[in-house]
């Protein structure tokens, strides 16, 4: 799982279950900590292993594999500098605004924000596998993607205006980076100080809207409480996001001494696995799973991932579409057109067509979820709605392609173990 939760996915049997009574919608709506739902009765993690049915093929070298491990690396590498680069604009407009705050340049700073997003949502492909953005050692995910974020942590909230750091000046007098990393996820995993999340909260506020997003006023940051610390803490977590997002950038950077080196250094099968293994974590365990069914099942607005912008729709669009771009190899500035699926189908073309046609399913699938994500999880919302059906159907697809994924790594012979 990512590490933004200690909670194991629904499995899709439950989905349609309302597995509790009486649970709360708390983070993006009040100030108290969401409750732990990872004792929910049923919730289990499954393990698939090769699906063949047989054992795994022996792995068989190829210049066409070799291909596909170097297209990757540099796809990632062109994908991080792309998402730093949306970044950079992102935290020019922040820097903007908090220097000239106007309702005009805090819409600039929320819409740069939407469109970095939508640059940083792919690469979450890149994961799962002990890579540099999420090894157990310094992988800076956690600082980047965490979430649920228990916003009174950071700030204000419905029911208690002195809530957060940002308004705790006696113990926080000085709001710089090092303070905000130490601070994030300490004492708890939804004790978020850093990340798209807490920039979210902080141009958006809680989402107190049942048509709508937050509706942080302008005010916040020109005459009411504290507004000089709230634009302080606001630009350092925008830069401190760049700084984060350029060190994935460095790397994967070509010929350098770093994380791309021993990527390329390793054995293909290796390689390989370690891709398989990314796409198809998320594309269930995590996508399906976390990011979807949870908040499907628990009807819980504190489990949708964007929940103050309400763009949660639109990161579940990216996230699929990160995986449609691995298994075909469409990275931007690709210099070599083999794909991982043209590699599967040069042992089983029926498993390739089959597969893309799957993944390509569950992209539009998810296309078809209605924004905002939020309205779907209401109680009373039957399970028949169009809205809610739909977040159902585009779980299903995504599990059904995470079984060929897992097949087709398998008679490649790099089987891999997904949840």
């Amino acid at each position: 799982m990512g590490t933004h939760t200690s909670k194991k996915p629904i499995p899709l049997r439950w989905a349609a279950v309302a597995l509790t009574s009486g649970l709360l919608v708390t983070a993006c709506s009040s100030g108290s900590q969401p409750e732990d739902s990872s004792s929910t009765e049923g919730t289990t993690e499954s393990t698939t292993e090769g699906t063949t049915g047989n054992e795994a093929a022996e792995f068989k070298d190829s210049e066409n594999a070799e291909a596909v491990v170097a297209n990757y690396a540099e796809g990632v590498y062109q994908m991080y500098t792309q998402s730093v680069t949306s970044a950079k604009v992102l935290d020019t407009a922040i820097n903007d605004f908090v220097a000239d705050p106007t309702e005009e340049s805090f819409e600039a700073a929320k819409q740069a924000w939407l469109d970095a997003r939508d640059d940083y949502g792919p690469t979450e492909a890149f994961r799962f596998y002990g890579g540099p953005i999420d090894n157990e050692e310094d992988g800076p995910e956690g600082l980047i993607n965490a979430w649920p974020l228990d916003e009174a942590y950071i700030d204000y909230v419905d029911g208690d205006n002195e809530a957060g750091i940002i308004n705790d000046a006696e113990t926080f007098p000085t709001i710089n980076a090092e303070l905000l990393t130490s601070l994030n996820e300490k004492d708890g995993e939804t004790n978020i100080s850093t990340g798209w999340h807490a920039i979210e909260f902080l141009l958006w506020g809680q989402d107190l809207d049942e048509d709508g997003p937050g509706a942080r006023p302008v005010e916040d940051y020109t005459t009411n409480t504290n507004a000089d610390r709230r634009g302080n803490y606001l630009t350092v977590a925008s830069a401190n996001l760049v700084e984060n997002l350029e060190g994935l950038v460095a790397a994967w950077q070509p010929d350098a001494d770093n994380y791309r080196a021993e990527f390329e250094g390793l054995e293909t099968s290796a390689a390989l696995t370690h891709i398989f293994t990314g796409i198809g974590e998320l594309s269930r365990g995590e996508l399906a799973g976390e990011r979807m069914n949870v908040a499907y099942a628990e009807r819980s607005q504190e489990d949708e991932h964007s929940c103050f912008s309400d763009n949660t729709t639109a990161d579940i669009i990216g996230n699929a579409k990160g995986i449609q771009i691995v298994l075909n190899g469409e990275f931007p500035n690709a210099q070599d057109d083999t794909s991982l699926i043209d590699l599967v189908g040069e042992t089983d073309a029926e498993l390739a067509a089959t597969l893309t046609e799957q993944v390509t399913t569950s992209v539009s699938n998810t296309e078809e979820i209605p924004a905002p994500f939020d309205q779907h999880l209401a109680e009373g919302v039957s399970d028949d709605d169009p809205g809610r059906a739909s977040i159902l159907t585009a779980i299903e697809s995504l599990e059904t392609q995470t079984d060929s994924i897992v097949e087709a790594a398998d008679v490649l012979g790099v089987p891999i173990n997904v949840s």
